[in-house]
């Protein structure tokens, strides 16, 4: 009796060594796998602060250079519309499925899921019922 009560004492053992080693070793792989995240996500932050200020200093020499040929003012305001109309046509590719637009209708883009179509009455796999009716079959 003994005996086995000291085997099931080393089986609880063993499990919670085995339960404790696998923890571990997700942990240090979901570690390993978020340390590399973390780096590619450093890296688009950025690229992106790097695209900001380059398309700023754009829109600085679009308006310097329509300052040589037009008042301050009308360079600086041109300068602003061209900026709005390349944000408007951005945000436009982004969502292209708000409401109003065509693709709103009923056109799903190319990739989306298809969602199936709802049967109009419910299977009967597994019962001893004719569809549409409260009959078994044979009883006619």
């Amino acid at each position: 009796m003994q005996r086995l009560e000291h085997m099931q004492h080393l089986d609880k053992h063993l499990v919670d060594e085995l339960a404790h080693v696998a923890r571990e070793s997700v942990r240090a792989e979901l570690r390993e796998q978020t340390r590399g995240q973390r780096r590619k996500a450093a890296l688009y932050a950025g690229s992106g602060a790097a695209a900001l200020y380059a398309g700023a200093v754009v829109a600085l020499a679009v308006g310097l250079a329509l300052d040589l040929v037009l008042p301050g003012w009308a360079a600086a305001l041109i300068t602003a519309v061209i900026l709005a109309a390349v944000a408007f046509a951005l945000r436009t590719a982004a969502r292209p499925d708000t409401p109003g637009s065509p693709a709103a209708g009923g056109t799903r883009a190319a990739g989306s899921a298809s969602v199936p179509p709802v049967p109009s009455t419910p299977p009967t796999v597994g019962t001893d019922r004719v569809p549409g009716t409260d009959r078994a079959p044979g009883n006619g």
